[in-house]
């Protein structure tokens, strides 16, 4: 008799791993069924439309850019190496004729590649993130925990929360030409302009969501607190950021999704680098590549802003104390 609860909780504990394991299996299936789906569709239709730069590309056209990308990558990657080779050899040749000879290294100026655009738009959307979460996160605090405070600047943030990057975009560029006036500046010019505009527009879904998680604090945890007299700092450290850290993750996770979206379009509009001056290029150079190009950075941005979209949710999961939140 002994032998039959064990064995049942063996069957117990290996029917959850079962069901989990083919609970993945179906949505990778229907995962894969629906990218198989778009690509025969996409293929189909591609087809069927002709531009005046030639046909659409299909995804074979769009593959056999990605490997040119490629290729251009390395192709500059070895020119980069070469250059700096010969300047090498050329300074070494100069001390051995004079050893007091004065040594210069110039910096490589050659044509940004794909892959070189793809790290300049992350560094940069990755600090007006960084800059906007800090700003709205100890802004929804303070404004969240005080009534007033909520009445006096919710107008204000249902003013600017709309307004278009494009609309900002002229008015930061104007104030950091007038503001940032050095002969040796740390930073350039574009990627501040780039920087601020995704701060202005990104900031807003953290900020809101913010707010509404510190004022929705359980009244409970509030008569802990009280009970406890725990100074402001405290209350805020061990009961309202707890609590209200679900709410901003999930204004985080909204915020930098706009932020990527946002960068995109200011670097397009302003010609700053990064992935949407590649995409301009493209657009203004009419080649009978550059459909296929704009189509593999359309894919990539897209991939890109799903994966910062992914890190942002597993990071929710280590910091939140609530562990049962499933990646969706």
């Amino acid at each position: 008799m002994s032998a039959i609860p064990s064995q049942w909780s063996r069957v117990k504990n290996v029917l959850p791993g079962q069901q989990q394991l083919a609970q993945w299996l179906k949505q990778s299936l229907l995962s894969a069924a629906g990218i198989a789906v778009f690509v025969l569709l996409w293929q189909l239709l591609a087809s069927q439309i002709t531009t005046s730069l030639g046909s659409f590309p299909g995804p074979l056209q769009v593959a056999q850019q990605w490997s040119g990308l490629v290729a251009e990558h390395k192709a500059e990657n070895a020119r980069e190496a070469a250059f700096y080779q010969r300047q090498l050899e050329r300074n070494a040749a100069s001390l051995a004729a004079n050893p007091d000879a004065v040594i210069t290294v110039r910096p490589y100026n050659g044509r940004p590649t794909f892959f070189s655009q793809i790290f300049t738009s992350l560094y940069t959307v990755l600090t007006g993130f960084v800059l906007a979460s800090l700003v709205a996160i100890p802004a929804g605090i303070v404004i969240g925990l005080s009534p007033r405070l909520y009445s006096a600047f919710n107008p204000l943030i249902q003013l600017f929360k709309p307004v278009s990057p494009l609309a900002w975009l002229p008015l930061v560029t104007i104030l950091v030409s007038a503001l940032y006036q050095s002969e040796q500046p740390l930073f350039a010019r574009s990627f501040l302009v780039s920087v601020f505009t995704v701060t202005l527009c990104s900031l807003w879904p953290t900020l809101l969501n913010t707010i509404v998680g510190v004022s929705n604090i359980s009244p409970d945890l509030q008569n802990v607190s009280r009970v406890l007299q725990l100074n402001w700092l405290t209350h805020v450290r061990r009961i309202v950021l707890p609590s209200a850290v679900p709410m901003i993750f999930t204004g985080l996770r909204l915020s930098l999704g706009i932020a990527w979206m946002v960068l995109i379009a200011a670097e397009m509009l302003a010609q700053n680098p990064g992935l949407g001056k590649f995409v301009w290029d493209e657009f203004q150079n009419g080649s009978s590549d550059s459909l296929s190009r704009i189509c593999v950075a359309v894919l990539v941005i897209g991939l890109i802003g799903y994966a910062l979209d992914r890190l942002m949710l597993q990071l929710q999961q280590r910091v939140n104390w609530d562990k049962s939140a499933q990646l969706r």
